[in-house]
């Protein structure tokens, strides 16, 4: 039943081919041809819009993008820091349990 479902659905997208392309091939007529460029004008302008929409939203995107990566970078930065100063604060306990021990022999 599913190939038969995907042989149906392959007619269909062919006979939709097909009934697009006799469309065009039929023109014969002024008018006919005035309505299929009126209706050519009106996709080309209906994807120049949404392209439009999609080129800002990328925009958008990249720029949100490119913050994430400094505040990305801002955090690595100040995590490296705090690992610094824990470190050396590790260090410096050390020292002091160091002169502890050394002082109480």
């Amino acid at each position: 039943s599913a190939q038969i479902a995907d042989l149906q659905q392959k007619l269909l997208d062919a006979d939709n081919g097909d009934r697009a392309k006799q469309r065009w091939d039929s023109i014969a007529t002024i008018l006919e041809a005035k309505c299929a460029l009126k209706y050519l004008l009106g996709e080309l302008v209906s994807s120049k819009v949404q392209e439009s929409k999609l080129q800002s939203g990328l925009q958008q995107s990249q720029a949100s993008c490119s913050d994430v990566q400094k505040m990305l970078m801002e955090e690595r930065n100040h995590i490296a820091e705090m690992e610094a100063e824990f470190q050396n604060q590790i260090l410096v306990q050390e020292q002091q349990h160091q002169e502890k021990v050394n002082h109480s022999l």
